[in-house]
């Protein structure tokens, strides 16, 4: 006979839902994937994305009523800046934000089909390199696609999971200028 402790209780179905969601998400997010992928944060930077969903999840399932929005922007941009030394000046956590409480009430509701394509589009983008665009426009990197509005009736895309544009049509990117020494200058984005 075993002296060990009995097994914890599984989480609740709902919560499963929304840490895959959650953590999908979070592996879209552009400034993230930039972010793990150029090791802003160190060697460890999966790690933290992983730390960054885990401390989502708890938020959701401990605070009653639910984070807002705002609440999940705000850690969303502390993270950034504290984990990863990035300060962001898009509106992408925005949209993150709103997809995480979003995602939620869908857990909460049992649909999995959100879940189901943000998995499959970080499936997708699983080992390829992100392409950030610096100071363009005001244009948010996701766009809700409305094509079939079969869900019950929430709003605009109240089931749609964001999708990535396709950004084939982008301007070449300009060669790096190295001088006469052979150096190559390097040029930094719009700074403070």
């Amino acid at each position: 006979a075993s002296t060990s402790q009995p097994a914890p209780a599984p989480p609740p179905p709902a919560s499963v839902l929304f840490a895959r969601g959650v953590i999908a998400r979070l592996a879209i997010w552009p400034a993230l994937r930039a972010a793990v992928e150029q090791s802003w944060g160190g060697p460890d930077g999966a790690a933290k994305r992983t730390w960054l969903a885990s401390v989502l999840v708890d938020a959701f399932e401990q605070e009653d009523p639910a984070p807002d929005a705002e609440y999940v922007e705000l850690t969303l941009l502390q993270v950034m800046e504290d984990e990863f030394d990035a300060v962001l000046e898009d509106d992408s956590a925005q949209a993150v934000a709103a997809d995480v409480v979003r995602l939620w009430a869908e857990a909460c509701a049992g649909r999995q089909e959100p879940v189901v394509q943000l998995e499959q589009q970080a499936e997708r983008l699983r080992g390829k390199r992100v392409q950030l665009e610096e100071g363009v426009g005001e244009e948010s990197d996701w766009e809700d696609e409305d094509e079939d509005d079969e869900d019950d009736g929430e709003g605009e895309g109240a089931t749609e999971a964001p999708r990535l544009l396709d950004h084939q049509a982008r301007p070449p990117r300009q060669e790096p200028e190295v001088d006469d020494d052979g150096f190559t200058m390097v040029k930094k984005g719009r700074g403070k």
